[in-house]
């Protein structure tokens, strides 16, 4: 009998141990803040052409690259676009300003004409930015269509950095938290206060891309991106994914913006007219003209 418990006994451990360790790696899994979800992106790059050749002079950088020279009734804004690192948004920018690429506005015809010229910089922000491209003046237009970002996260380092540790997308891991757990109305926020502020705690440990990647953001590691500094032209959009015709230019470093919106461009001459932009104040600034320079190096 002595024999016969003992095996049981033997055999009763490593059954205990099995179902801990079994647990365990339940729990691990369960843990929503253990694990990584995160998935780049297939991507593949574009070369991008200037379908019109401009035959205005204008003194440009020697540097060879794609230049917009966006002429506004404050004065000419001269940019270097990034023609390698955010391909698919430069194109964009590049047909709709010479009028390649068709759009459909709320009248619901589709046009094929210079799509910036006329329009004004309708929203304008002091030590912030100057934002234009809206077809209607009031924020609200696109050309008819949306079109994805072409952002490279670990590019600008979103990878590295915890997000409990950047306060300025605290309101992103509070989103993100909510969405986690289900949280639909205020009431269950209230219920649920308590859980709330716990998971709150334990989601500070993520990294910025894991946890915009959660909330629907994508990302590519072909591309290297361009943190949102003063002078930055960069697309405005909805949410992921969402971009159009909207653009804004930085007066200032805005880096709560990196990883949320396509770097494409930025500002080597013209500085002082974002400062005259904002000055003048929301729509009080036409775009007259939108010229692009292909200054390459002939292939």
């Amino acid at each position: 009998m002595k024999q016969i418990s003992s095996i049981r006994r033997s055999s009763y451990k490593p059954l205990v141990l099995g179902l801990l360790l079994f647990l365990f790696g339940f729990a691990c899994k369960a843990n929503p803040y253990s694990e990584l979800r995160y998935l780049p992106e297939t991507y593949t790059p574009l070369n991008v052409t200037v379908k019109k050749v401009e035959t205005a002079k204008y003194a440009l950088p020697e540097k060879k690259a794609i230049y917009a020279v966006i002429q506004t009734s404050q004065g000419d804004m001269v940019f270097e676009l990034f023609d390698k690192d955010a391909p698919y948004t430069v194109q964009n920018f590049i047909d709709l300003a010479q009028g390649e690429k068709e759009f459909t506005l709320r009248n619901g015809q589709p046009q094929k004409r210079p799509f910036y010229d006329g329009l004004t910089f309708h929203r304008v922000i002091e030590n912030f930015m100057i934002q234009g491209g809206c077809p209607y003046g009031d924020g609200s237009g696109t050309p008819g269509y949306k079109f994805a970002d072409e952002i490279n996260a670990r590019s600008l380092g979103l990878d590295k950095q915890k997000i409990g540790q950047v306060p300025y997308y605290m309101s992103y891991l509070q989103r993100y938290v909510t969405q986690e757990l289900g949280i639909r109305s205020q009431k269950e926020f209230e219920d649920r206060k308590e859980e709330l502020e716990s998971n709150f705690e334990k989601a500070k440990g993520l990294s910025v891309m894991e946890v915009l990647y959660r909330l629907g953001y994508r990302y590519n590691e072909v591309v290297q991106s361009h943190k949102a500094i003063k002078g930055a032209l960069a697309m405005a959009n909805a949410g992921p994914n969402t971009n159009g015709s909207q653009f804004f230019v930085n007066q200032v470093d805005t880096p709560h913006l990196d990883g949320l919106h396509t770097v494409f461009g930025q500002i080597v001459s013209g500085s002082d007219v974002i400062d005259k932009v904002i000055a003048s104040g929301n729509g009080k600034t036409t775009i007259r003209r939108v010229l692009i320079f292909d200054r390459r190096e002939p292939k």
